[in-house]
């Protein structure tokens, strides 16, 4: 059972910075991929980024050249550099697991961005 748990979420103007960080509890060795999803109100929950343990990543259209999934081995956790942030990437953020399916499987509890105009 795997434990996540992001943090690094706020209020930031249109241009600004951010950088996301997800926590896990158990190793991630074994698990295919991490990705980082987001969910506006009234709108799906969307995949921003994932990578997998082989190291290969992939991005929304709307996020690349912009945001960099990243992780630090030692410390078993996963980043989301988000630069040049946009009153439309306003949303919840959430970490997860990805399968081999392309499933996600665990969920931390979500962290809050909201970009202002």
């Amino acid at each position: 059972q795997v434990q996540l748990v992001e943090s690094g979420g706020g209020l930031v103007q249109q241009g600004g910075s951010l950088r996301l960080s997800c926590a896990v509890s158990g190793s991630i060795f074994g698990i295919y991929a991490m990705g980082w999803y987001r969910q506006a109100p009234g709108k799906q929950r969307e995949l921003v980024a994932a990578k997998t343990s082989s190291g290969s990543t992939n991005y929304a259209d709307s996020v690349k050249g912009r945001f960099t999934i990243s992780r630090d081995n030692a410390k078993n956790t996963v980043y989301l550099q988000m630069n040049s942030l946009k009153p439309e990437d306003t949303a919840v953020y959430y970490c997860a697991t990805i399968n081999t399916g392309g499933l996600p499987g665990d969920w931390g509890q979500g962290t809050q961005v909201t970009v202002s105009s």
